[in-house]
């Protein structure tokens, strides 16, 4: 018999959605290869910590960059591995659900459902990442009122307005949580002298960033290594430094939804401002961010209790009624914007 699952195949993260169990993988977007084989050695928090422990022919890699897939083959291999992981094989091939931002070329749709089919699945249908977060949120989509979608994700910053089971207006940053991280780990380095990885940079984001100005003054110690020398080292760095790395990259996830805002019929836009904004990803986590982006649309923001989680269990619940949203899939795979 063939399962039908929902995939998230996100930046910095894949998740999978089964229709019987639920939430059933929830990994990093990250696979460990053999670069003499190109055999995938392990997925996820496994191949973080393998590479740099083994041999040099084994390297880590992330086959999106801001949401779109820039090596198809290491996509496929990725998915196909999931897709085992997660139970599935030639004789159980899947029916898939493959949520894509809306800003995603109709080349990164084709390249997203080729993948797919060449990992194994029987079928692949695309969901515009928007419409299956607003699903996850509870939001009637198929209704005649406006609703707007923020998704703040590793990737990308995206803005969308939905009404009717569609999107009327959209706008997509290619900036988001690990363009903040390397912004982290670059001031860290111009500043003081020490380089610091992609996950003590993200840790810093996490405990002391802040979009907010009026914060008590907080310090963490660091380590990392001296660029000259390559010695370890260590330094206290205060939240406001980190602030400093990360306003500039908020400011403009910020204005990306204003523009989208400014672009949406006047009758929609009073829609949102009773209804408010529904924010999620991994960005919505970070403080201030929320009450910042409220402040500058003046307009309520609604978060999820796990805002990372909405799109996939948006893309979960249609699992339940694929037929009747064909419309939908159909839509997602030939982009009209």
């Amino acid at each position: 018999m063939s399962r039908d699952l929902a995939i998230d195949f996100g930046t910095s993260r894949t998740r999978v959605y089964d229709k019987a169990r639920g939430l059933i993988y929830d990994e990093l977007s990250v696979a460990a290869v053999d670069t003499r084989s190109r055999e995938v050695l392990a997925l996820g928090a496994e191949a973080d910590e393998l590479v740099g422990r083994s041999s040099d022919h084994v390297v880590a890699v992330r086959p999106l960059s801001q949401g779109a897939i820039t090596d198809f083959d290491m996509a496929e291999r990725m998915l196909r591995a999931v897709l085992a992981r997660c139970g599935s094989s030639r004789m159980n091939r899947p029916r898939l659900i493959l949520t894509v931002p809306a800003a995603a070329t109709s080349i990164e749709r084709r390249a997203l459902e080729q993948a797919a089919k060449a990992a194994g699945a029987s079928t692949a249908n695309l969901l515009e990442s928007p419409l299956a977060a607003a699903i996850g949120f509870d939001i009637p989509i198929h209704d005649a009122v406006g609703s707007v979608i923020v998704d703040a994700g590793a990737g990308t910053t995206e803005t969308a307005v939905i009404s009717l089971g569609g999107i009327v207006a959209s706008r997509a940053l290619r900036i988001g949580g690990l363009d903040i991280d390397r912004a982290v780990a670059s001031m860290v380095r111009h500043d003081l002298d020490l380089v610091v990885n992609a996950h003590v940079a993200e840790e810093l984001k996490i405990r002391i960033g802040s979009v907010a100005e009026d914060l008590a003054p907080v310090a963490v110690e660091v380590h990392g290594r001296r660029p000259m020398t390559g010695e370890p080292g260590y330094v206290n760095i205060e939240g406001s430094m980190v602030n400093r790395a990360i306003r500039d990259l908020v400011q403009q996830m910020i204005a990306g939804t204003i523009a989208c805002l400014s672009e949406t019929p006047p009758e929609l836009a009073q829609d949102a401002i009773y209804g408010g904004i529904y924010l999620h990803g991994g960005g919505a986590q970070l403080h201030g961010y929320a009450e910042a982006l409220s402040v500058a649309t003046s307009v309520a923001v609604n978060i999820d209790q796990d805002p990372t989680t909405v799109v996939i269990r948006g893309a979960g619940r249609c699992l339940e009624d694929i037929g009747r949203l064909r419309s939908l899939f159909a839509s997602a795979s030939r982009p009209q914007r």
